[in-house]
C-alpha cells in the first residue's frame, strides 16, 4: 500500500527550507469494541511506541488510566509525560492488527498521532521515498 506524503506550508522558514515541507502522515483507523475512529498519524521511526491523544481513547470508550502506565518524552518540547497502554485494533491500509498503543494528555491537540517502533514498525515494512513523495507499507510476514 502506498501513501502520499502530506505537504505543509512553512512561510516562516522559506529562506531555509523552501515554502513547504513533506511529512509521512497517513490515515489510520483505531478500533476498540464496537467503536472506531479515523485519525491521522505521523510515521516516526524514532518513537518507541504508538501514541495517540487521550481524547481518542475516551471516545472509543477506553478507561485510559486503567492501562499500563509508561513514561515518555520528546513530543511536547522534551517534557516527560505519561501514556497508558491499551490493546486496540489498528487498521492501516485496510489491514487490521491487534496491537498495544498509548493514550496520553501529553500529546498536542493540534498535532497528529504517532506510529512508532512497537505497534507499527514491528508489524510493517516501511519504505520512505521523499523524492517520489510517497511512503510504501507492506505487511511484515514474520509477525503474522
Amino acid at each position: 500500500m502506498k501513501f502520499p506524503y502530506r505537504k505543509f506550508s512553512l512561510p516562516q522558514y522559506h529562506d531555509c527550507f523552501g515554502r513547504s515541507i513533506l511529512k509521512p502522515i497517513i490515515p489510520v483507523k483505531i478500533c476498540f469494541g464496537e467503536k472506531s475512529i479515523r485519525y491521522e498519524a505521523l510515521i516516526d521511526s524514532g518513537a518507541d511506541f504508538c501514541i495517540f491523544e487521550a481524547e481518542i481513547g475516551e471516545y472509543l470508550g477506553i478507561n485510559i488510566k486503567k492501562g499500563i502506565k509508561i513514561p515518555f518524552g520528546g513530543i511536547q518540547g522534551g517534557k516527560d509525560s505519561t501514556a497508558f497502554l491499551h490493546q486496540v485494533v489498528l487498521n492501516v491500509g485496510g489491514w487490521d492488527y491487534k496491537t498495544m498503543v498509548g493514550f496520553s494528555d501529553g500529546i498536542s491537540k493540534r498535532g497528529f498521532g504517532v506510529l512508532g517502533q512497537k505497534g507499527f514498525f514491528d508489524l510493517f515494512v516501511v519504505k520512505f521515498n521523499l523524492a517520489s513523495e510517497e511512503i510504501e507499507i507492506k505487511e511484515n510476514r514474520k509477525n503474522n
